[in-house]
């Protein structure tokens, strides 16, 4: 792949939050998790372990774990970031846009499903089994979108977001040698 070709890759990933009733399949999931595992760390520490949920009961308990993590009740399946503590937060998102990276290589969408406040974080290491002395801020729900209109919009009927789809121009996203200096 050349790098346009990459670049482009990368900025046509999109949030997906509504759902295709398709399973995703072992290889694709495989490397999924592979790519995921390729993530890097501050010092190559590799503070994480994942855990993947397939069952559709426990995706719909993990859904009710924060205000953000609503779709995970209609995805294939989800992945929890579990990090060895919240200094790693830096790595959490690393390892989550590789996952999703990985995922969208495969046509499948993703999203982040953010487990907060603490007792939801706490709620959701107890359905998981996870030790209490590790952090688990985030879950990311898979699966192939719904349709086209399941990269723009949400899951949930009720919810419109109120932003934008697309991104601000390029003017209002850079500065060069100081804040807010044009080239």
């Amino acid at each position: 792949m050349d790098a346009q070709a990459a670049t482009k890759f990368i900025r046509s990933v999109r949030a997906v939050r509504r759902f295709a009733d398709r399973e995703i399949p072992v290889d694709t999931l495989r490397d999924v998790i592979e790519t995921a595992r390729w993530t890097g760390s501050a010092k190559n520490v590799q503070p994480w372990h994942v855990v993947v949920v397939r069952d559709r009961a426990m995706l719909g308990q993990l859904a009710a774990c924060g205000e953000f993590a609503y779709h995970l009740k209609g995805a294939r399946l989800g992945i929890v970031l579990v990090m060895a503590s919240r200094g790693y937060a830096f790595d959490a998102g690393r390892l989550t846009h590789n996952v999703m990276l990985g995922a969208w290589a495969h046509g499948v969408g993703s999203c982040i499903a953010y487990f907060q406040p603490d007792d939801n974080q706490a709620k959701a290491k107890e359905l998981l089994g996870i030790p209490d002395d590790r952090w688990v801020p985030t879950g990311i729900s898979l699966g192939y979108p719904a349709d086209e209109a399941a990269l723009r919009i949400s899951s949930d009927p009720g919810r419109t977001s109120g932003f934008a789809v697309g991104r601000m121009p390029l003017d209002q996203f850079v500065s060069w040698e100081k804040f807010r200096q044009t080239a």
